[in-house]
């Protein structure tokens, strides 16, 4: 059963007049006349009656109404859903802790209007996560996508890029610190669990240690932000690396420090993965947002080579 003839039927028993359907649908009046006919050839029955007056139901047009009126509600239902602006724009913050996730909070927070649906990929990897954006499950994803692993029809929009810090317990060595290089990690333990090989970040991570001598431990089991945190309080020597705009809570007694590193500055590369031409309306706002919003990037800022947006 086609569509539009059942769109023009529905139209024709709301106003019985064929040149006032045809005005209404922009088609000619025959064009009409032929989906009515196409209609009644598919059913095997008569629906309308021509009057002097223009047209009526017939008992079996009457009986087919209500059915047809509610598959047109389905119809316009299902096409405001996926119409750019009417459905929620669908976001992938990673991990809620993070940088992503607070930059698209003080967006809503900045246009509570904005429909958006926020998700946690963490067990993807970047490929996944641009694939996910790619085949329509996700519109947009916050990942450090070096440029040659950028499919065919994605966008990267190198947008989001956060200074790290060290954070120490009270009693580490550089606890006191205004700032710390880089390269002074080098005698000390850096401990980030759960770095997962074939992710981005233990690419990131990799590319830092090898272009500051840096250490960077990664094993053990993981068993949550809140443990590392209590590891970090009780150890003089243990130190892991965050965002700056990471959002990671402790007890006021753990006192642990959170020390830029400067000179150079590292910046975790978020880029935005978007579908080549997305047009969805809170998006771009999105985009325009992170664009007005982000710190100048330092003079001194580091990320690695493969990141080249």
């Amino acid at each position: 059963m086609d569509i539009e003839s059942l769109r023009t039927f529905v139209a024709l028993a709301e106003t019985g007049r064929f040149q006032a359907v045809a005005d209404d649908l922009r088609i000619t009046q025959q064009a009409v006349s032929k989906r009515i006919v196409s209609l009644e050839k598919h059913l095997g029955v008569s629906l309308l009656t021509r009057t002097t007056r223009g047209s009526r139901l017939t008992l079996d047009g009457q009986a087919l109404l209500p059915h047809a009126e509610r598959v047109m509600r389905a119809v316009d239902q299902a096409e405001k859903a996926v119409r750019p602006g009417s459905r929620p724009l669908r976001v992938d913050i990673l991990n809620r802790r993070i940088s992503p996730a607070q930059a698209v909070y003080r967006f809503h927070q900045a246009y509570p209007e904005a429909a958006l649906d926020a998700v946690t990929l963490g067990d993807e990897n970047s490929a996944q996560a641009a694939q996910a954006v790619l085949d329509g499950s996700l519109d947009a994803s916050f990942r450090a996508l070096a440029a040659d692993d950028v499919p065919e029809g994605v966008r990267a929009d190198r947008i989001l890029e956060v200074p790290l810090q060290l954070l120490v317990g009270p009693n580490h060595p550089l606890a006191g610190e205004e700032y710390v290089r880089p390269s002074d990690l080098a005698d000390h333990r850096i401990w980030i669990p759960g770095i997962r090989p074939g992710t981005e970040w233990e690419r990131y991570y990799r590319s830092l240690a090898e272009s500051f001598g840096v250490t960077i431990d990664a094993l053990g089991p993981h068993f949550g932000d809140e443990a590392l945190m209590d590891s970090l309080a009780d150890s003089a020597s243990l130190g892991t690396l965050v965002g700056n705009d990471d959002r990671y809570l402790w007890p006021d007694a753990y006192g642990l420090r959170r020390i830029p590193l400067r000179r150079p500055t590292p910046l975790y590369p978020h880029l935005l993965i978007t579908r080549s031409g997305e047009t969805h309306p809170v998006l771009t706002a999105l985009r325009e947002y992170l664009r007005n919003s982000a710190p100048q990037t330092p003079d001194d800022a580091w990320t690695p080579e493969w990141v080249t947006h």
